[in-house]
C-alpha cells in the first residue's frame, strides 16, 4: 500500500503542559455533559426533564431548611473524599471507605450502647476518636494484605465493606439490639452527651462540619506543604524515581490507607452521634462510594473537593426531591451521579491529552 493510500487514525498524545484554565473548567463541562445525557434519559422514561432538573438542582437552594440538609450531607462526603484523595494521588486505591465508615460508626456507638447512663461533655469527642480508630483498624487489614502479600487493595477493601455490613447486621440483630425497640434492628437511642452539639439552631447541622472543614485545611497543608505529602505524590507519579530516592512504597501504602480509613471512620462516628442518634442498619447509605466520585470530581485537590462535595450533596437532596415531586426512580438519581464521574473523566482526558491523526506505521510503508 502506498503512503498516500494509508488511512489516518486518531491517537491520544499527552500534552507537555496541561492548561490550568481547562483543568478548572473540566468539572463544569462534566456537569453540563451529565445534564445533557440525563435529559435524554428522563425523556425516554417518560419524565418531565424540566421538572426533574428544577427539583434536583434548584430546589435545594430555595429554602434554608433544604440548604441546611445539603450542608449536612456534604460533611461526610467531604471528609471521606479528602482522606481517599490522599491515597489516590499516591496511586493507592482504597475502594472500601464504606466499610471503614461502618466500622467507625460501630466503634463510636460502643460507648452509649455499653454505658447508656454515662454523662459528661467528654463522651462525644471520645466517640469521634473511637470512630477514627475503628476506620483505621479496618483499613489496616487491607494495608497488611497489600504490603505483606501483594494483594490488590481495590478487591480487598471492597470485599471488606461487605464483611463490615454483616458485622453491623449481627450486632443490631443480636447483642446491640434495643430490647425496647419493637424488634427493629437498631441500638438504643444515645443520651444527649453522646450527641455532637448543633452548629446552626433549628437545623441538624452540627459541629462535625467545622471539624471537617478544619481537616480539609490540614489535608491541603499535608499534600501541598509537607515533605511526607510530597513523597506520596512522587510515589504516585513516578514510583521508580521514588524508590531510587529511598521513599518506601510500603510506608506510603500504610499511610494512605490509614488516613483514608481514619477519615471514613470519623465520618461514620459523626453520623451516628449527629443526625441519627443511634446505630442503625441504614447507616450504610453509600457515602463511601459516592466520596470516590467527589474526590475525582474535585481533581483530587483539597479545595476542589470542597466544591464537588457540595455538588454531590445537592444531588442527594435534589434527588430526594425529584423522587417525590417528579416521580423519578432512585436508580435514575444514581445514574446521574455515575454519569457525572464518567463525563469528568472524559473531560480530564482532553485536558491532559490531545488528538493527533496518524498513519499506522505498518500501513505507511510503500
Amino acid at each position: 500500500m502506498s503512503v498516500w493510500a494509508a488511512p489516518f487514525l486518531p491517537a491520544l498524545v499527552r500534552r507537555e503542559h496541561a492548561s490550568l484554565v481547562a483543568a478548572m473548567l473540566a468539572p463544569a463541562a462534566a456537569l453540563g455533559m451529565a445534564i445533557i445525557l440525563n435529559l435524554g434519559l428522563y425523556v425516554l422514561i417518560g419524565r418531565d426533564p424540566a421538572a426533574v432538573l428544577y427539583a434536583m438542582l434548584l430546589e435545594p437552594f430555595l429554602s434554608w431548611a433544604s440548604f441546611a440538609e445539603v450542608l449536612l450531607k456534604a460533611g461526610p462526603l467531604l471528609l471521606i473524599a479528602q482522606g481517599l484523595a490522599i491515597g489516590f494521588r499516591a496511586k493507592v486505591f482504597n475502594i472500601g471507605a464504606e466499610g471503614q465508615f461502618i466500622l467507625g460508626a460501630i466503634f463510636a456507638s460502643a460507648i452509649p450502647v455499653w454505658f447508656p447512663q454515662a454523662t459528661g461533655q467528654w463522651i462525644w469527642p471520645l466517640m469521634l476518636l473511637l470512630g477514627a480508630l475503628g476506620g483505621a483498624l479496618w483499613a489496616s487489614i487491607t494495608a497488611f494484605w497489600r504490603v505483606r502479600l501483594n494483594a490488590n487493595e481495590i478487591l480487598v477493601s471492597l470485599m471488606l465493606s461487605l464483611v463490615a455490613a454483616q458485622v453491623l447486621n449481627y450486632l443490631l440483630l443480636g447483642p446491640w439490639k434495643d430490647p425496647a425497640g419493637f424488634n427493629f434492628p437498631q441500638s438504643v437511642m444515645f443520651q444527649n452527651d453522646a450527641m455532637v452539639p448543633t452548629l446552626i439552631t433549628g437545623t441538624r447541622v452540627n459541629v462535625s462540619l467545622l471539624i471537617t472543614l478544619a481537616l480539609s485545611l490540614v489535608a491541603w497543608v499535608f499534600m501541598q506543604r509537607s515533605f511526607m505529602g510530597y513523597k506520596l505524590k512522587v510515589g504516585g507519579l513516578a514510583p521508580r524515581a521514588a524508590g531510587y530516592a529511598g521513599f518506601s512504597e510500603g510506608r506510603a501504602i500504610w499511610l494512605s490507607l490509614l488516613i483514608g480509613g481514619m477519615a471514613a471512620g470519623l465520618a461514620g462516628a459523626a453520623e451516628v452521634a449527629g443526625p441519627l442518634g443511634q446505630l442503625q442498619r441504614s447507616i450504610s447509605t453509600g457515602y463511601g462510594y459516592a466520596a470516590i466520585i467527589v474526590a475525582y470530581l474535585g481533581g483530587l485537590h483539597p479545595v476542589g473537593i470542597i466544591f464537588s462535595a457540595l455538588l454531590m450533596a445537592v444531588l442527594y437532596i435534589g434527588g430526594d426531591n425529584a423522587m417525590v415531586s417528579a416521580n423519578l426512580p432512585i436508580a435514575a438519581v444514581r445514574v446521574f451521579q455515575g454519569s457525572l464521574l464518567l463525563a469528568y473523566l472524559g473531560a480530564v482526558a482532553f485536558v491532559r491529552y490531545r488528538i493527533e491523526w496518524r498513519r499506522p506505521h505498518h500501513l505507511s510503508q510503500p
